[in-house]
C-alpha cells in the first residue's frame, strides 16, 4: 500500500464521525423535496417562551409598579440635579473645574488635551447636548460602580455566588441592549430615566469583573500580615484588601465609564431628550451625514476625555506614576477658588457665560452637499460595486449556489452537470487532504462546499445541530456539546431559526472580510512602524465612534439593504482583527527571529514558518473578538433593512413586546456565547 493510501485510511479512521455526519447530511438534502420539515422546523414542535415571558412581565409590572415608579422618581431627581448643574453652569466654570481635575490627575499634557476637547465642543455648537449626555453618565457611573463593586466583592467572597454571577455577566454583555430595553421600558416608562437605567445595566459587568480580579490578585502575604497584626475583619478589608485591589478596580471604573457612554444613543431611542445620542439618532433617521458625523465626533471626544481622566486617576494609584498632583486639601481649596473666580468672571462678562452663536463652526450643510455631489458623480460605479458583491458574494452565502446562480444574477444556470462537477471537485479536495494526512482540512473543505451549495437559509436544521454539536464535542468535550445543543435547540423551539440563520449568514460574510482585510492590514502594520502609527489612531476612532454613526455614510451611499449593513458591520468589527494580528506578530520573541535570520530564512519563510505560527493564538483571539463585535453590530444594522434577529429585536422594541425581544436577544446571545466558547476551546487545544 502506498504512503498516500495509508494516510488516506488513517485519516478516514480519525474522521469517521464527520463522514457519518456527511452521510446523514446527504440523505437529508436528498429527502428535503419530499419532506420540507427537513429544512423548516415543524410548527407543531415549537415550544415558544414568548407567551410565558409576556405573562410574567405583565405580573411583574402590575405588582412592582409602585416600587419602579419610586425608583424612577428618585433617579429622575438625581438626573435633573446633574443636568441643571452642568447645562446651566457657565461654560468657563465647567472648563476651569474639569481642567483643574485633569491637572490633578495627569498633569499638563492631560490638561491641554481635555481643554482642547472642551473648546471643540463649544465651537461645534453641541455644548448643551454634550452636558446633558455628561449628566447622564455622571448619574449612571456611581450607580454602576457601587452595584458592580457589591456584586464583585460578593463573587470574590463566595464561590457559589461567583458561579452565578459570571454566567449572568456573560448574558448581560452578549444580550443586545435593545432586548433588555423593553422590560426596562415597561417597568419605568419613557424618558431619560429609562436610558439611565439601561446604561447602568450595560455598564455594571466591567466593574464586577475587575473587582473580582482585583481581590483575587491580592498577595497571600498581605492577608497573612493583616491577620498577624490582629486586624478585625473590617480593618483587614479597609486597610489591607481594598487598597491592594484598588488599582484594578479603578481600571474597572474606566471601562464602566466608557460602557455607560456607549449606551447614550441606544438609550436615546426610548428616552430621547436633548443629548448627543438623540442628535446622532435624528441625523441617521434623516440621512444627514454632516450632522451625524459632527455629533458623532462630539461623542468620540467625550469618550476620549472620560477615558483619559479615569485612566489617569487609576494610574495615580500605581507606585510608578510620575505625577503626584497637589495634596488633596490644597486641591479642594484651589478648585473652589477657581470655580468662584470663573463664576464671577462669567457674571461680569456675558461671553464667558454663553458661547456666542457667531463663533460656532458648524459645516454640516457643506458636508451634506459634498456627500450628495459624490453620490451623484460616482453613483453608477457604487451601484455596480454593490450589485457585484450582492450577486456574487452575499446571495450565494445566503441562498446557496443552487438558488443564487441564475441567469438574472450570474448570467448562467447552475445545471445538474455543473452541480455534479462541483461536488466531484469537493470530493477530490477532501480525498487529497486525507491522503496528505490533513483530515481536518478535508473535512473543512466539504463543510465549506456544502455551506456554499445550500446557503445559510437552505441548510437542514438537523445537519447544523449534528455538525456544530460534533465540533463542540471534539474541541471542548461534553459541557461545550451541551451548550451548543441547548443554544441551537433554543433557536429551533422558539421559532427563531430562520432569522438566526440570516444573522449567521451576514455575520459570516462580515467576519471573513474582516479576517482577510484586517489580517492584511495587521500584517502590514506589524512590518512597518509608520503604518502602525497611522493605523492606531484610525482604530481608536473606529472603536470610540458610536455604532449608529457607521450606518450613516453607508446609508447615504448605498441606501438600505444587506450590503449597507455589511459595510457597517465590517467597519465596526475589523478593529480587533487588525489589533490582535499586529500584536501577535510583534510579540514573537526576538531570539527566535534572530535564529531564523541566522539560519538563512528568507522574509517569506520567516513569516510563514516562524512569525505566523507563533502569532496564531493571538490571531485566533482576534477572530473571536471580531465575531462578537459583528454579532453586536447586527442589532444596530437592523435599522437599515436587515431581516435577521436584530430586526426581530427592533420590531419587538417598537411594539413593547418583552417576550419576543428577550427571546430574540437571548438567541443572539447564545449564538455569540457558543461561537466564543468553541473558539476559546480551539485556542486552548492549539488545533
Amino acid at each position: 500500500m502506498s504512503r498516500f493510501a495509508r494516510r488516506f485510511v488513517v485519516s478516514c479512521g480519525a474522521a469517521w464521525p464527520w463522514l457519518l455526519v456527511f452521510a446523514v447530511g446527504a440523505a437529508l438534502v436528498l429527502a428535503r423535496a419530499a419532506y420540507p420539515q427537513v429544512v423548516t422546523f415543524p410548527d407543531g414542535w415549537l415550544l415558544p417562551l414568548e407567551g410565558p415571558i409576556n405573562v410574567a412581565m405583565d405580573w411583574i409590572v402590575e405588582n412592582l409598579r409602585g416600587v419602579t415608579r419610586a425608583i424612577s422618581g428618585g433617579l429622575g431627581w438625581a438626573f435633573w440635579l446633574a443636568q441643571e448643574m452642568l447645562v446651566h453652569t457657565p461654560w468657563l466654570v465647567t472648563l476651569a473645574a474639569i481642567s483643574l481635575i485633569s491637572w490633578q490627575g495627569g498633569g499638563l499634557r492631560l490638561t491641554l488635551l481635555i481643554g482642547a476637547i472642551l473648546l471643540y465642543i463649544l465651537v461645534s455648537g453641541y455644548w448643551t447636548e454634550a452636558m446633558n449626555t455628561l449628566a447622564l453618565v455622571l448619574v449612571a457611573l456611581p450607580l454602576s460602580v457601587l452595584l458592580g463593586f457589591a456584586a464583585g466583592y460578593l463573587g470574590y467572597r463566595s464561590e457559589t455566588a461567583r458561579g452565578i454571577i459570571m454566567p449572568t455577566l456573560d448574558l448581560m454583555q452578549t444580550v443586545p441592549a435593545f432586548a433588555y430595553l423593553i422590560p426596562i421600558l415597561l417597568l419605568f416608562g419613557f424618558g431619560p430615566v429609562v436610558g439611565l437605567i439601561a446604561s447602568v445595566v450595560f455598564a455594571v459587568p466591567p466593574m464586577v469583573r475587575n473587582t473580582i480580579l482585583g481581590f483575587q490578585r491580592i498577595p497571600p502575604a498581605i492577608i497573612e500580615s493583616a491577620c498577624m497584626s490582629g486586624c478585625s475583619r473590617r480593618q483587614q478589608f479597609l486597610w489591607a484588601e481594598l487598597p491592594t485591589a484598588l488599582p484594578q478596580m479603578l481600571i474597572g471604573v474606566n471601562q464602566t465609564t466608557m460602557a455607560a457612554l456607549s449606551m447614550v444613543i441606544i438609550a436615546a431611542i426610548i428616552g430621547g431628550f436633548e443629548d448627543i445620542g438623540w442628535e446622532v439618532l435624528s441625523a441617521m433617521r434623516k440621512a444627514q451625514f454632516g450632522q451625524g458625523l459632527l455629533s458623532g465626533i462630539v461623542i468620540v471626544v467625550l469618550a476620549v476625555m472620560l477615558d483619559r481622566l479615569t485612566a489617569a486617576y487609576a494610574a495615580r494609584q500605581l507606585p510608578t506614576t510620575s505625577h503626584a498632583g497637589w495634596p488633596w486639601r490644597r486641591f479642594a481649596v484651589i478648585l473652589v477658588a477657581a470655580i468662584c473666580g470663573a463664576w464671577l468672571l462669567a457674571w461680569l462678562v456675558p461671553f464667558f457665560a454663553d458661547w456666542p452663536e457667531a463663533l460656532v463652526f458648524f459645516p454640516a450643510n457643506a458636508i451634506n452637499a459634498a456627500t450628495t455631489d459624490f453620490v451623484m458623480a460616482f453613483g453608477e460605479v457604487m451601484s455596480r460595486i454593490k450589485n457585484a458583491i450582492l450577486y456574487f458574494l452575499l446571495l450565494p452565502v445566503k441562498l446557496g449556489f443552487e438558488r443564487a446562480v441564475v441567469p438574472f444574477t450570474w448570467g448562467v444556470t447552475f445545471t445538474p452537470l455543473a452541480k455534479t462537477i462541483y461536488w466531484l471537485l469537493a470530493a477530490v479536495a477532501c480525498a487529497v487532504a486525507f491522503g496528505l494526512g490533513r483530515w481536518r482540512a478535508g473535512v473543512a473543505a466539504v463543510i465549506v462546499a456544502g455551506f456554499l451549495f445550500l446557503g445559510a437559509t437552505g441548510l437542514p436544521w438537523a445537519l447544523v445541530v449534528l455538525a456544530v454539536g460534533l465540533l463542540a464535542w471534539q474541541v471542548g468535550g461534553g459541557r461545550l456539546l451541551a451548550l451548543a445543543v441547548f443554544s441551537l435547540g433554543f433557536l429551533l423551539l422558539n421559532g427563531i431559526w430562520p432569522p438566526a440563520m440570516l444573522s449567521i449568514y451576514l455575520c459570516f460574510v462580515a467576519v471573513v472580510i474582516c479576517i482577510l482585510l484586517g489580517g492584511v492590514i495587521g500584517i502590514w502594520a506589524a512590518s512597518s512602524d509608520v503604518v502602525s502609527q497611522v493605523i492606531r489612531p484610525i482604530n481608536d476612532m473606529l472603536q470610540t465612534l458610536p455604532q449608529f454613526v457607521f450606518l450613516i455614510p453607508a446609508l447615504m451611499l448605498f441606501q438600505v439593504g444587506d450590503f449597507t449593513a455589511l459595510l457597517a458591520v465590517v467597519a465596526y468589527a475589523i478593529v480587533p482583527m487588525i489589533r490582535y494580528t499586529e500584536h501577535g506578530l510583534r510579540s514573537v520573541p526576538r531570539p527566535l527571529i534572530e535564529a531564523g535570520v541566522s539560519s538563512g530564512c528568507s522574509p517569506w519563510q520567516m513569516f510563514w514558518q516562524i512569525r505566523l505560527p507563533l502569532a496564531q493564538a493571538q490571531i485566533l483571539i482576534g477572530i473571536n473578538q471580531t465575531i462578537l463585535y459583528a454579532l453586536g453590530m447586527l442589532v444596530i444594522a437592523a435599522l437599515v433593512g436587515t431581516t435577521d434577529l436584530g430586526q426581530a429585536i427592533y420590531i419587538a422594541l417598537g411594539k413593547a413586546n418583552a417576550g419576543a425581544g428577550l427571546v430574540a436577544g437571548l438567541g443572539m446571545a447564545l449564538i455569540a456565547m457558543t461561537a466564543d466558547r468553541i473558539l476559546q476551546a480551539v485556542i486552548r487545544s492549539g488545533r
